[in-house]
């Protein structure tokens, strides 16, 4: 039987995410324009869940009384996020190596930070230039910290896949051990990110 098969926490999120994947079957067969039209139209569909996503994780951060900026690197991070955890989980499962899990993981943060960021700059700017006449610039606030200890973090975790390549042969998988250790220090580092920011936001250092 089918029951036998799925596990509670399966049937759990079938039933609550059947709505998303009632609205995402609306995306047309791959063999129509040569895969053009699905890719388009799954793009378009992304963006208005992250949209969704980005709006009520503002809203459920200003209701707790959590900063912009605290909100976007927790639930914000998160929800955009979580879709790529997944699929790099999902890679790393059904791939023999890990070079489409690490660079399903690398190539998504490059297409939120190039494009996240390029895009809604280049529109603003084009606006402010264009439209409005006026110069636009926009204060880095604490962005600069940000970035320094995002990419401290990324070096840190690249060496741990360094070393996990060298010790035990392989970026993902080993022993119990070493992979609770590597995934245990691989969130402290994120837990530390968002510490040290939210003092940062909050006036503590």
């Amino acid at each position: 039987m089918i029951l036998d098969t799925v596990s509670l926490p399966e049937a759990l999120t079938h039933f609550v995410t059947l709505t998303w994947k009632v609205v995402f079957s609306l995306i047309p067969p791959r063999e129509w324009a040569g895969g053009w039209s699905a890719f388009l139209v799954a793009l378009t569909m992304i963006g208005v869940v992250t949209a969704v996503v980005g709006e009520v994780a503002l809203l459920f951060g200003c209701v707790i009384g959590l900063r912009t900026p605290v909100t976007g690197i927790t639930f914000v991070a998160l929800g955009t996020s979580l879709p790529d955890t997944f699929a790099s989980m999902t890679a790393a499962r059904n791939s023999p190596h890990a070079d489409s899990a690490v660079g399903n993981v690398t190539g998504s943060n490059s297409v939120n930070v190039f494009l996240g960021m390029g895009l809604p700059y280049l529109f603003a700017t084009y606006w402010n230039a264009y439209v409005e006449e006026q110069e636009f610039s926009a204060p880095s606030g604490d962005m600069s910290l940000a970035v320094s200890l995002f990419l401290l973090a990324s070096v840190c975790c690249f060496a741990v896949l360094g070393i996990r390549r060298k010790v035990i042969g392989g970026e993902l998988g080993g022993p119990p051990r070493t992979k609770y250790l590597s995934a245990g220090y691989l969130v402290t580092l994120w837990v530390v990110f968002v510490i040290v920011l939210s003092l940062k936001v909050y006036g503590v250092v």
